[in-house]
């Protein structure tokens, strides 16, 4: 589970992500980031209908990302909104895990100056 100073909640913070963010896509999850004015990042994971009717299923999925994404560490204040592709219905958590680690440790530096 991520800390509460590690989500982000509110419409107009997830909207802004949306509209400036940079993306970067891997096999089965997308990622869009835009920097803070914060010392920290905050995260927020969508998991449409379209990838299933079943409310479980979104849920399982989400506890996966956030899962893969708790012990990461790279850069602090960003804003991440971590979007699940299709194609993730049938990966267990060691693809999930592997694909986002693939984003983040070598895709996400494109977008993120050190």
């Amino acid at each position: 589970m991520l800390s509460l100073k590690n989500r982000l909640k509110k419409r107009n913070d997830i909207d802004r992500v949306f509209k400036n963010g940079k993306t970067i896509a891997g096999k089965f999850i997308v990622v869009r980031a835009v920097k803070n004015q914060l010392e920290n990042n905050r995260f927020t994971f969508v998991v449409s209908k379209k990838i299933s009717r079943k409310a479980v299923v979104r849920n399982k999925i989400k506890r996966q990302m956030r899962e893969s994404i708790r012990k990461l560490k790279f850069k602090n204040g960003f804003d991440f909104v971590v979007i699940a592709l299709p194609a993730i219905v049938d990966k267990k958590f060691l693809e999930i895990k592997q694909d986002i680690n693939e984003i983040f440790n070598f895709k996400i530096n494109k977008i993120i100056p050190k």
